[in-house]
């Protein structure tokens, strides 16, 4: 006897055998008992969810000559009939196939007769969206007035593309994607029935990489068990015949991600290429991977909702820990278009090579997620004492310039003969000023810094003469220093006219400030 595929061997032949549609198998059920049978159903839902196995099921329970509650009894003459596919009273038809007017007209002649036997005559349209505009007219009075022995069941999978008048005609049922945890218990079952070694770890993957489509997971499986014929079914197995890669390696290429190196993660992904790994896979699963670190990094009582042994979620809470919630989500978005894209390219490798480096360089970008992990970067560098300065200030430091790109400043080091204190305030300048009265704030924003003669402390001038309190200014900047610093500094503030101005400063430290990050602060008018 030929090999039949696990799907088609173990399609559900009563209602109890169909997992993860309770809501649509109870009422129809109720239907059934109560004899509150309608004349047109639509079920709408993505493949392999039972559209079309419920459809049978229900074709069989109504012309059941002894229903159990609401199940086909499937000894019955009708019920073996409508199983073996030798019963008139069941019509499948493929809308992709036969979806003309002339297709449609012959159903409406048909429906006149009644069935020689049996309750009803049952017609299942399958891909129903697929009908031409015509088709779908000369249907319509059909389904608005049918013989009482007729009912029809309309399954698509693209419920949006059926026009209004057929909808508001039938009792709608939307088949949900099946849990992965409903999944891997039914692939467990069957794996028992058929005694399959099988580890539960493949088995979850399996279901996983099903989709919510306990079809595809079927054939999935079906694959690999050809595959490794005759052995166990382990995890690595399964990944090996998928093309698909370990969650370990994920975490592994998001690290050198946020470490920035650009090299070992390329070098990473040509060795997963080599083992033959689909690369299409890999971005779905890194997606999926990212989107586990985001709701872990959202909010610690998303640890329950993730489908991850416990080994591996104290993995992931600490690679959660590396970014932060916007950089994480713009690694989503930058895959999630690589995703759209990789699907119909012939030079895959590079778009998931690009993808990589944009990861890695958040310059490339001009979006408002990659200038925030630009500003992230800048801070954290400012933090460990490296800071931008401009091509003046790294003259004036004894420091080369080195220019990456024409127009941008180089990067320096503060000059180390500076006392760790003066280093501190250039470090922290914004953010001090920012400390101040909001008129404070604009003044200080363009100003010029010194430092005073014998490292006495610092001279700020102001870029205009603004009418200004100048030692006021100064003691609420000393008093600023204090409180955020924890150091004593003295502060001068004075005009660009100023008489207080030293005639031979020590060092202008003005370009060691960043002042472009600042953002415009008008002062208070009212």
């Amino acid at each position: 006897m030929s090999y039949t595929a696990l799907y088609r061997k173990f399609r559900p032949s009563e209602f109890s055998d169909v997992k993860g549609q309770d809501h649509i198998v109870t009422t129809l059920r109720n239907q059934i008992g109560a004899d509150r049978i309608g004349h047109a159903y639509l079920f709408c839902g993505t493949r392999g969810t039972g559209k079309t196995t419920i459809a049978k099921i229900f074709a069989r329970a109504v012309n059941c000559e002894h229903p159990e509650d609401g199940n086909p009894c499937g000894t019955c003459a009708s019920c073996r009939a409508i199983a073996s596919g030798a019963s008139m009273n069941v019509i499948e038809i493929d809308a992709a196939s036969n979806n003309g007017v002339d297709n449609i007209r012959e159903i409406r002649e048909e429906v006149a007769y009644s069935p020689t036997e049996g309750k009803y005559k049952v017609y299942i349209i399958d891909e129903v969206h697929m009908l031409s505009i015509g088709a779908f007219n000369a249907l319509l009075k059909t389904l608005e007035e049918p013989p009482s022995y007729v009912i029809f069941i309309l399954a698509t999978t693209e419920a949006h593309k059926i026009p209004i008048t057929i909808l508001s005609r039938c009792q709608r049922y939307d088949f949900r994607r099946i849990s992965t945890e409903t999944i891997a218990g039914r692939l467990r079952e069957l794996m028992e029935e058929e005694q399959v070694e099988v580890e539960d770890r493949a088995l979850t993957y399996v279901a996983k990489a099903g989709d919510g489509s306990m079809r595809d997971a079927l054939s999935l499986l079906d694959q690999c068990i050809a595959f490794y014929l005759g052995q166990k079914l382990t995890y690595d197995h399964v990944l090996e015949v998928l093309g698909a890669v370990d969650v370990d390696v994920f975490g592994e290429f998001f690290r050198k991600i946020c470490e920035q190196d650009v090299i070992g993660i390329i070098r990473r992904l040509e060795e997963i290429i080599l083992q033959g790994r689909e690369l299409s896979q890999f971005v779905t699963d890194f997606i999926w991977y990212l989107r586990n670190l985001l709701m872990l990094r959202s909010d610690q009582g998303m640890e329950e909702m993730l489908d991850v042994s416990s080994e591996h979620l104290l993995r992931m809470k600490k690679d959660a820990a590396l970014a932060d919630v916007d950089t994480l989500m713009r690694y989503i978005r930058v895959f999630s278009e690589l995703s759209g894209q990789i699907r119909y390219a012939t030079q895959k490798r590079v778009l998931v090579e690009i993808a990589l480096i944009k990861l890695c360089k958040p310059s490339m970008e001009r979006s408002y997620d990659s200038i925030l992990q630009r500003l992230a970067l800048l801070e954290q560098k400012m933090e460990e004492g490296f800071v931008p300065v401009s091509q003046g200030a790294a003259a004036l430091s004894g420091q080369p310039t080195e220019d990456a790109v024409a127009g941008r400043k180089a990067e320096k080091i503060i000059p180390s003969a500076l006392p760790e204190d003066i280093q501190l305030f250039i470090g922290r300048f914004q953010e001090l000023r920012k400390k101040t009265g909001r008129w404070g704030q604009m003044v200080l924003k363009d100003a010029q810094l010194r430092e005073l003669p014998g490292h006495a402390g610092i001279q700020i001038i102001l870029c205009k003469n603004h009418a200004v309190d100048e030692d006021g200014l100064a003691e609420e900047m000393e008093q600023v220093i204090r409180r955020e610093l924890n150091v004593e500094m003295k502060v001068q503030v004075c005009t660009p006219d100023s008489d207080q101005r030293p005639e031979e400063p020590v060092i202008d430290l003005t370009g060691l400030v960043d002042m472009e990050i600042d953002i415009d602060e008008s002062p208070d008018e009212s």
